[in-house]
């Protein structure tokens, strides 16, 4: 009986560049992911939530556990990915591409309703927004969202306008304290001063000083900024969610090419 020839092309088919850039792609999101919970549990940790959940009314509101779901599902994502990848385990592959497959589809699915539903999410935005305002002073992770959004990134004040801090019981014109009828420092504009006024927004809600207000703060709210940044920026904004959307297509289609060259690779042995 002749001897059995075998191809030695047979015996390597599982692509190894795919693997490699599984493996080396998910490392480096496991990685991101692990840092991102970390942060969050840290700022958890220094707030004594652990100790005191009950006080957590709305996750939206906080910051630090946001950080910890985001990070413990780029964690379980990004390990799946790079175990499954250079293990060559099938189950951890099929679970990282129906996971970012999900992920995808439901990315594309709040895209699509954002749009057709564009009004509703305004409102929703806007209560959301006013939530903030109003808990604005019971988290620390939360003030300092609000302060980077109104300082740093929009350079607006309020809701809609600066009047919207009445609704913090802090800010009211009915208060005791001295921060009444005012806005936080973050809505007041940038000077060439050297010592930095942080009592700029104190008092800017009285009448009779609208001149001067518009020199001091921002007036205009941070839902219209927000639209004005977003028109503005469409075109960064769209790249850079083609961008996700490219990368999570080409890791599900490199798990799926390689769980399909593994699966070939054991019915062939099986033989």
């Amino acid at each position: 009986m002749p001897a059995r020839k075998y191809n030695r092309r047979d015996t390597s088919e599982v692509s190894c560049i795919i693997k490699y850039l599984m493996f080396g792609f998910n490392v480096l999101f496991w990685l991101l992911g692990a840092g991102i919970c970390a942060i969050g549990l840290w700022a958890w940790s220094e707030k004594d939530m652990f100790n005191n959940i009950s006080k957590l009314t709305n996750i939206a509101l906080d910051p630090a556990l946001l950080f910890i779901i985001v990070g413990a599902l780029m964690f379980i994502l990004g390990f799946s990915g790079c175990v499954g990848a250079l293990r060559e385990n099938t189950v951890l592959l099929l679970f990282f591409s129906v996971a970012v497959g999900l992920i995808f589809f439901l990315e594309l699915l709040i895209g699509v309703l954002g749009f057709v539903y564009k009004d509703w999410v305004r409102d929703q935005l806007q209560d959301q927004v006013e939530n903030m305002i109003v808990k604005y002073r019971d988290d620390a992770d939360l003030q300092n969202l609000v302060d980077w959004v109104q300082k740093d990134w929009l350079m607006c004040c309020g809701i809609e306008n600066y009047m919207d801090w009445q609704q913090n019981i802090y800010f009211n014109c009915t208060s005791p304290g001295r921060e009444a009828c005012g806005v936080p420092f973050s809505c007041c504009r940038p000077t060439d001063e050297v010592i930095v006024n942080r009592h700029c927004g104190y008092d800017m809600m009285k009448s009779g000083n609208e001149i001067y207000r518009e020199t001091v703060i921002y007036t205009k709210g941070c839902i219209p900024s927000g639209e004005s940044w977003l028109e503005t920026n469409l075109i960064p904004v769209a790249a850079v969610a083609v961008g996700i959307a490219v990368l999570q297509i080409l890791g599900i289609c490199f798990a799926h090419n390689l769980r399909s060259d593994i699966n070939a690779q054991k019915a062939k042995w099986n033989l």
